[in-house]
């Protein structure tokens, strides 16, 4: 067994609209060819996420403030909006739309997992 104690033992990798705590996979400190688990922490300070899909996720809200999801058909059309709040625990299935998004002065962390390390971008899946 391997124990990582906390988001905060983790390298971070700042994009810019994220910043990505890899736990578990193939770049995680621990290895595997099955599932990709780690933290991801948006907020208006780092900037606006773009719309995305990728594989089947889900996810745990590690915190939310005055955070949202918004997703939908398309990249233009992310019409339903889902207040966010620690605990919950959101389900996006493979290819899903959708993108986390905060008003002035929020933040969401999450913790995602992936049941797969390869076709997680859409670019591996198509």
């Amino acid at each position: 067994m391997k124990i990582i104690a906390s988001k905060n033992d983790l390298s971070g990798k700042v994009f810019k609209d994220r910043i990505i705590y890899k736990g578990i996979g193939r770049e995680g400190p621990i290895i595997s060819g099955k599932m990709t688990v780690g933290f991801g922490d948006y907020s208006s300070d780092i900037g606006t996420m773009e719309a995305h899909q990728h594989a089947e996720e889900t996810v745990y809200i590690v915190s939310a403030e005055k955070a949202y999801i918004r997703r939908g058909e398309s990249k233009d059309t992310l019409e339903k909006q889902i207040p966010l709040k620690m605990g919950m625990l959101v389900h996006f299935d493979e290819m899903e739309w959708h993108v986390f998004d905060c008003d002035q002065g929020g933040h969401v962390t999450i913790l995602f997992i992936y049941g797969q390390v390869d076709k997680i971008r859409p670019e591996e899946i198509n």
